[in-house]
């Protein structure tokens, strides 16, 4: 199964590219939608992981760790359901992108994967292609954690550090890959979480399966924290997948939480600048537009969060015994953020996932 690719703005369609000609980000030009009303829970072999959705995916499974089907846990505390997307095989829901992504790259036939990141992406890239036996590069900023950087190259993938923020080390990495393939030799796959359509067909799988863990109900929102909007997007795109495949009949309100500092769709650039929650520092969103366009479909917000907030709302998770990383916690600051706002009012059914596991 090998999907062409389209061109979101110029229509340009390819066989296998990481980005269009013209600058702009691809999508699959087609994707699977299953016939027929949607099954019990059941019916899904859970021992699949998120492949168990696989009527869904435009990418056959190549690679696995067992991702997907990921906890949902009730936390009266916070009038809300947690989502524990930390217990993944590599402690943040970048594998279900990781398990797409890498498995197109073996439909491609690429030899060597590459891909920037802060941490647990790069994480994730450089597990699934160990798993299916890729040479891995990972780019990361001088300043990733000892842990994620351990946890790259435990599994055989380079550690490649660039200095600069997050925008510089992808461009260093981007640069190596339009070089490689310039040279048309030694090419460099490029399994971007931020730019590759097959990491959102991974990530896509969070929506399905949170409704196919509520029997098909979906919640009426859903907080989520913000960088390059791998999650929120994924997310939109799974939601809109049932409701086009008739599954449900509505979408949750996508409620977006960014870093303050970081914050290009909350609107928040300013001097104030929150350096606990590393994985979402991102200033310029490569699908920005499509971020916005989820968010007010569904009638969506954005909010930036202090360090302060993620340093409080990481201590009560932690005292409640949930282990995640800070920027997991934003995810939860912003949900107190958006009650405080009269967003969200008590008795909301929302669902907040826990998105990377403390490290």
């Amino acid at each position: 199964m090998s999907a062409d690719l389209v061109c979101s703005v110029c229509d340009r369609t390819y066989a296998d590219r990481w980005r269009c000609s013209c600058g702009a980000p691809l999508e699959f030009a087609s994707e699977p939608r299953p016939d027929g009303p949607a099954p019990d829970f059941s019916a899904f072999d859970s021992r699949r992981g998120l492949w168990a959705f696989s009527e869904f995916l435009p990418v056959a499974r190549h690679v696995t760790l067992g991702e997907g089907f990921t906890p949902l846990v009730d936390a009266p505390e916070w009038d809300a359901t947690f989502k524990l997307e930390y217990v993944s095989p590599t402690g943040s829901f970048k594998d279900r992108g990781a398990a797409t992504v890498v498995s197109r790259a073996v439909e491609r036939g690429a030899d060597r994967v590459v891909e920037d990141s802060s941490g647990n992406a790069g994480a994730a890239i450089a597990a699934y292609a160990a798993r299916a036996g890729l040479d891995a590069d990972i780019y990361v900023p001088v300043s990733v954690t000892a842990a994620k950087r351990r946890a790259i190259e435990a599994v055989g993938a380079r550690v490649v550090e660039v200095a600069g923020d997050r925008e510089t080390v992808a461009a260093a990495c981007r640069n190596v890959v339009e070089a490689s393939e310039e040279r048309r030799s030694s090419l460099a796959w490029y399994a971007s979480h931020a730019w590759n359509p097959a990491f959102f067909a991974g990530t896509a799988t969070f929506g399905i399966e949170l409704a196919a863990q509520r029997d098909w109900s979906v919640p009426d929102a859903v907080v989520v924290p913000l960088g390059h909007g791998t999650l929120l997007l994924g997310a939109y795109r799974g939601f809109r997948a049932l409701v086009e495949a008739g599954w449900t009949d509505r979408m949750p309100r996508l409620l977006a939480v960014q870093a303050a500092g970081y914050a290009p769709v909350a609107g928040h650039l300013g001097p104030e600048t929150n350096d606990l929650a590393d994985g979402i520092q991102v200033r310029e969103p490569v699908r920005r537009e499509a971020v916005v366009d989820a968010i007010d479909a569904t009638d969506g917000d954005a909010v930036a969060v202090s360090s302060d907030a993620v340093a409080r709302a990481r201590d009560a998770l932690l005292a409640r015994g949930f282990d995640v990383e800070p920027t997991a916690a934003a995810a939860v600051a912003g949900l107190r953020e958006y009650r405080d706002r009269g967003v969200l009012e008590g008795g909301t059914d929302v669902v907040v996932p826990l998105t990377g596991r403390g490290k």
